[in-house]
């Protein structure tokens, strides 16, 4: 047969149970062709296989690794509250690095070329791609560490001696590919198409070949090889999928984007916030798990594109971003209660460069949006998640990494539900308004409060004559909305419906308004012209304007 089909259960320990199949079906079918598909994926387009295999067997095509599908789902409500569909990176990021040395590996929807999977070298290295083809001549070698199969056979055919093996190659190590003589000899026979050695036509299931597919499958035939580091899907890592696809890359390999219609897979996705947020934690644990490894792409071969490095480098970092987020979206709030902000006065020319790059980026979101096909409101969507997610799932991956690395302690995590809850026939997004309380929540709910009592605290203190400059506050409260905006979502999920909101959401709302309170109580009396504090007020006051720092509005 032409295609191994392959669908495995998300989970973290998905390598583990993809592996042994892979083997298995090289002793049936060994077809050179691999799909990866999750269970809760089908095909719904009959040409999706022989548009991914025609990346394969077309000229020039022997470099090609494997074929990344975009994922689409259903069952995702109509206004796309969460972002799903995810059609930024599906239909931009993904389609963006098909020009240079190819999407990432996402986990489903792909093609993979069997040999590459055994951890083979590509014949030849191009990490040039079509827009720098002469790029490619600064990374060619003419040694491999690791001989591609076509190598091997080669060396065989020239030997002195003749070599030992059904068809005429080189001896593989056992040591490497495990303790089976019928799995090892089906190796070469996976090269398709190959001039040494035709590839298996039709499945074998006779008796002796089952019972070697089973003697495969098994967890103690992994022992002391390679499986799961140097070959097949890598073990010990939440995103085996980014990087599996990294470890290809490295070596030369390229991997196409291929988008038809109608859609080729269909898949499902949670469409509750909880469980929407715990699916972004595992990912995003995942990918600062791969930057504290020694698969951070910084210190990957030369055989990978500069510009893939700088992909791969923003995939396994931008968890960081949460950390500065969180400054952005709660200090300019809080500076409208304490009187204070924390920078130095703005000058005309920063407001000149701000709005240089601010227009800047604009235009090439809006041109990046044409490019892929993406409406606005998909674009914003996306940018309101990852908002949300920044604030939350991002934040606690960061925190949970760094706890494995300085404490050494492993991370469990809660498979994403993807099922609908018993109201499915009566509302078929039910499940979008079902609240479960997640600690994930606390910190959009305090950013939530903090940016309301903020610009209320502005409000009230113009509407006094406190601050006579509205113009000025003004700036900051429109800010302050833009944050609630970008909110909106979170704010509408846990809301839930008809009034079912958690208790335990309503009781960080009342700390949240209690501390913020007593900061607006406390902090300017610190800092008034009377009391026993007129002292420190002069000493560090003068200090406070002396550094450029300035008082509301």
């Amino acid at each position: 047969m032409l295609l191994t089909y392959e669908a495995l259960a998300e989970s973290s320990k998905f390598a583990t149970l993809w592996v042994p199949f892979c083997r298995a079906s090289a002793l049936l079918s060994n077809s050179p062709f691999i799909l990866n598909l999750d269970c809760d994926h089908y095909i719904n387009n009959s040409q999706a296989l022989r548009a991914g295999i025609c990346f394969m067997v077309g000229r020039d095509s022997d470099t090609v690794a494997f074929v990344q599908f975009p994922q689409r789902f259903e069952g995702v409500d109509p206004t796309d509250l969460y972002a799903n569909h995810n059609r930024i990176f599906f239909d931009g990021t993904l389609r963006a690095l098909d020009g240079m040395q190819g999407p990432i590996y996402v986990g489903t929807g792909c093609l993979f070329r069997r040999i590459t999977v055994y951890g083979f070298d590509p014949p030849r290295i191009n990490v040039g791609g079509p827009c720098f083809p002469r790029l490619a001549g600064l990374f060619a070698k003419t040694k491999y560490e690791k001989p591609s199969l076509e190598m091997t056979m080669a060396k065989a055919k020239a030997a002195p001696v003749p070599a030992k093996g059904k068809h005429g190659f080189l001896p593989l190590p056992k040591k490497t590919y495990g303790k089976s003589d019928a799995f090892v000899d089906s190796i070469p026979r996976a090269s398709h198409p190959s001039p040494y050695a035709a590839a298996a036509e039709g499945i074998v299931a006779d008796e002796a070949t089952i019972v070697e597919a089973v003697n495969v499958t098994a967890a103690a035939f992994e022992k002391k090889t390679g499986w799961g580091k140097e070959i097949g899907w890598v073990y010990d890592t939440v995103t085996e999928d980014v990087v599996t696809g990294y470890r290809m890359h490295i070596k030369g390999w390229r991997s196409r984007y291929c988008s038809i219609y109608p859609h080729a897979f269909i898949g499902t996705a949670p469409i509750n916030l909880t469980e929407r947020l715990f699916q972004v934690l595992r990912w995003s644990t995942g990918s600062l798990e791969i930057f504290f490894s020694k698969n951070n792409p910084l210190f990957g071969s030369t055989y990978l594109h500069p510009l893939q490095r700088v992909a791969y480098i923003n995939i396994t970092t931008y968890p960081f971003t949460a950390i500065f987020l969180i400054f952005y979206t709660t200090v300019p709030a809080l500076s409208f209660v304490t009187g204070h902000f924390i920078v130095q006065r703005p000058t005309t020319m920063f407001y000149v460069y701000l709005g240089i790059v601010l227009s800047t980026l604009l235009v090439i979101a809006v041109l990046e949006v044409k490019w892929a096909g993406v409406t606005v409101f998909e674009w914003f969507r996306n940018g309101q998640f990852w908002m949300t997610a920044s604030c939350s799932a991002y934040l606690a991956a960061v925190c949970q990494v760094l706890t494995k690395v300085i404490f050494r302690r492993d991370i469990s995590f809660k498979l994403t539900s993807k099922l609908p809850s018993g109201d499915e026939k009566k509302d078929p997004y039910a499940d979008l308004y079902v609240v479960r309380w997640t600690p994930l929540m606390i910190t959009p709910i305090i950013i939530i409060f903090v940016n309301i009592i903020g610009s209320a605290v502005a409000f009230a203190k113009v509407l006094d004559g406190e601050w006579t400059h509205w113009l000025k506050v003004a700036g900051g409260v429109f800010f302050n909305f833009w944050v609630l905006f970008h909110l909106y979502p979170f704010a509408k999920g846990i809301l839930g419906k008809h009034g079912k909101t958690p208790v335990v959401v309503l009781v960080w709302w009342a700390f949240t308004f209690v501390i913020t309170a007593v900061l607006y109580i406390n902090i300017p009396h610190m800092h008034s012209s009377g009391g026993k504090h007129t002292t420190v007020h002069g000493h560090h006051g003068k200090k406070f304007v002396d550094a450029g720092y300035y008082n509301w509005p």
